[in-house]
């Protein structure tokens, strides 16, 4: 018997579910909370838990939450939303700015072209907000940028290494003594 990794309940046949970006083997009541996952053998405890690498999904990307709100046997999962995130970049704020200004427009100005205030451009290039989706649309077709974090690594002195484990983590880390 193996414990639910959600409420600890034991039992004999987990599911493999994806929640909020870890891989859990859950009971078939915790199997609501997130994405079922098809693995060749459920039962394998030597697979990690927590997974860093992104299973994209090349399916639609509807984000209806009430189409599976229902636990109608496994036919209608609801998507875990972090599948499908796209990450913002660290500079966003000075990315924003520095393109606004080489367009010679204010922040007022921006607003009014985006349809929005100008504090919202205001607390966006102070990095005390993040854009919402939408905010983030109108202002990478409006400046012509592009705001997601794939497009930009801060690690690109890391050339990383062969997976053979020619690297550990004390190769790279600096200790500050």
């Amino acid at each position: 018997m193996v414990q639910c990794e959600m409420c600890g309940k034991e039992v004999s046949s987990p599911s493999r579910v994806k929640i909020e970006g870890a891989e859990l083997d859950v009971c078939d009541e915790c199997t609501d909370f997130g994405t079922e996952l098809k693995t060749e053998d459920s039962s394998s405890s030597t697979s990690t838990k927590y997974s860093t690498s992104s299973s994209g999904s090349s399916g639609s990307s509807s984000s209806s939450s009430s189409s599976s709100t229902s636990s109608s046997g496994g036919s209608g999962r609801r998507r875990d939303m972090f599948d499908e995130m796209d990450e913002i970049a660290q500079d966003f704020d000075d990315q924003i700015r520095s393109a606004r200004e080489s367009k010679g427009l204010s922040q007022k100005e921006l607003a009014q072209q985006l349809n929005e205030k100008a504090s919202l451009i205001r607390k966006l290039e102070q990095g005390n907000s993040l854009p919402s989706d939408d905010v983030r649309t109108k202002i990478e077709k409006s400046l012509g940028i592009d705001l997601s974090a794939g497009g930009s690594t801060e690690d690109e002195d890391w050339s990383g290494g062969e997976s053979d484990g020619s690297y550990t983590l004390g190769d790279v880390v600096q200790r500050k003594d």
